[in-house]
């Protein structure tokens, strides 16, 4: 259902520095990137993300209740992401762990505040 999400920066160059190694643990690399923005995935036809400066000018602001989820393959790997995304300047917004039945996962927000989980089935 999705095809692509994206998330705002007011610092493009910040971003790509967090994201790049971010999402790279995650096998996903970037598709796209011009002035405004980057966008990282697998493949152009599966879903990915786009880190952009907003289209109207504005700063970037970062929407209450919104988040990102990111797939991870394994436990170990979840908390590989989690880990690297605060040692980069993201926020714990939540330690990884287990979270009801069959779930794992980690909260963190990126340098510019977008809100994300990194999570895997178990």
């Amino acid at each position: 259902m999705i095809g692509y999400t994206t998330l705002g920066t007011n610092d493009l160059d910040r971003a790509a520095a967090f994201y790049d190694p971010v999402l790279a643990l995650l096998d996903q690399h970037r598709l796209w990137a011009y002035e405004r923005g980057i966008g990282w995935g697998t493949e152009a036809d599966k879903p990915s993300l786009g880190i952009l400066k907003p289209f109207d000018g504005n700063p970037a602001t970062v929407g209450n209740g919104t988040m990102v989820a990111l797939l991870a393959p394994s436990t170990d790997v979840v908390d590989q992401v989690h880990l690297l995304a605060i040692t980069l300047g993201g926020q714990n917004e939540g330690d990884v762990g287990p979270r009801g039945e069959g779930f794992y996962g980690g909260y963190f927000r990126d340098p510019d505040g977008n809100k994300l989980c990194v999570y895997c089935r178990t």
